[in-house]
């Protein structure tokens, strides 16, 4: 239920802002909403898990998937996608 509650809010809040957003930004908001669904989705199973150490591993993987998420994202609103190839387009 938790799970349909976010990618719920998560898809409100990309139709609000894709109101006065250009493509690129679009796409940036859509990579921070994927990475944030994933990362909640982690932190999900890190409750679920029965050992600390797994509980652990799961919570730094999700906050190596919002990092990651933000720093594509914000690689995507600077950089020009067709002269620079670090933003992976």
């Amino acid at each position: 239920m938790k799970k349909m509650l976010v990618l719920g809010a998560a898809a409100g809040m990309l139709s609000l802002a894709a109101c006065n957003s250009s493509p690129r930004e679009q796409a940036a908001d859509n990579i921070e909403a994927n990475a944030e669904a994933m990362a909640d989705n982690l932190e999900e199973a890190a409750d679920n898990t029965t050992t600390e150490a797994a509980e652990d591993r799961l919570e730094n993987q999700a906050d190596a998937v919002r990092e990651t998420g933000d720093a594509k994202a914000e690689d995507m609103r600077t950089n020009d996608p067709d002269t620079n190839l670090s933003n992976g387009m």
